[in-house]
C-alpha cells in the first residue's frame, strides 16, 4: 500500500498556525503522515535577528528528508514565502504534487508584509483565534522583523524566480482574489512559467491573504484534496 506524507510550510513571519486548517482538514480526511515545521526565528513569537534565509531553506529541506524516508510519495505545501520554498525543494528533490497557497512569486514591500496580521484581524481567523492573540502578533511583527529579514526573504524569491520553467511536477495554486499582499496576477504568472504539464488554478472569491481562513475554505480544501489524490 502506497504511503503518502504531506510537508507543510508556512509564510514569511508566520508559523504553522497559518495552516492548521488545511492541515486538519487533511488529518480528518486522510491517513496520510503530516510533516508541520516552524522555520528557525518563526513561530508566535518572533526572533528573527540571527536567521536567514539559508536556515529557513535548511530547514524545509531537514523536514523533507525526514518525511520522506517514511513514505512512498511526497506532497508539498507552501504558504506565502512558503510557497516559494516549496518550489526550492521540488527544484532539488522528488515532489510528486506541489500545492501553492497566495505564493510569495511578486515583490512585496517589507511594510505590507508586516500589515498582515492587521488583515487577519478583518477575517473569520477570529472565530478560531482570541483577537487578542491576533493583536500580539501583529505588534510582534511590527516591532520585531528586523530589515535585514525582509531582505532574506527577498534572497529566496531570487534564488528560485530564474527556475520556475525546471518545475515539472503537478502543480495546483490557490490563489484569494481579495488578497491585498500578493498580487492576484501571480497565480497566472506561475501557471505560465512554471515548466510542469499538469497545472491547475483555483481562485477562491473571498479569499484574502491568509486564504486557509477564507469563508469559502471549504469549497477549495475538497478541490485541493482531490488533487493530492489523483
Amino acid at each position: 500500500m502506497t504511503k503518502t506524507g504531506v510537508l507543510f510550510i508556512h509564510g514569511f513571519t508566520g508559523g504553522p498556525y497559518e495552516v492548521e486548517p488545511l492541515v486538519n482538514y487533511v488529518k480528518e480526511q486522510t491517513d496520510w503522515l503530516i510533516a508541520l515545521p516552524t522555520l528557525p526565528g518563526h513561530g508566535v513569537t518572533l526572533d528573527l535577528k540571527r536567521t536567514s534565509a539559508q536556515s529557513w531553506l535548511m530547514e524545509a529541506e531537514v523536514a523533507y528528508r525526514q518525511l520522506q524516508k517514511k513514505v512512498d510519495r511526497m506532497i508539498i505545501v507552501g504558504f506565502s514565502m512558503g510557497g516559494l520554498i516549496a518550489m526550492y525543494l521540488a527544484l532539488r528533490y522528488r515532489v510528486d504534487k506541489l500545492i501553492l497557497l497566495s505564493a510569495a512569486a511578486k515583490y512585496i514591500s517589507p511594510r505590507i508584509l508586516l500589515e498582515d496580521v492587521r488583515i487577519l484581524l478583518t477575517e473569520s481567523i477570529t472565530k478560531n483565534y482570541t483577537s487578542q492573540t491576533f493583536y500580539h502578533l501583529y505588534n510582534y511583527k511590527l516591532f520585531h522583523t528586523p530589515l535585514r529579514s525582509t531582505f532574506e526573504f527577498l534572497k529566496i524569491v531570487k534564488t528560485v524566480e530564474p527556475y520556475y520553467r525546471y518545475i515539472d511536477c503537478p502543480v495546483c495554486i490557490v490563489q484569494g482574489k481579495k488578497d491585498g499582499i500578493v498580487p492576484f496576477a501571480t497565480a497566472e504568472l506561475l501557471k505560465e512559467r512554471l515548466g510542469s504539464e499538469e497545472k491547475k488554478i483555483i481562485f477562491s472569491p473571498e479569499g484574502k491573504h491568509h486564504i486557509c481562513y477564507s469563508d469559502d475554505c471549504d469549497d477549495w480544501f475538497e478541490e485541493v484534496l482531490e488533487f493530492m489524490k489523483m
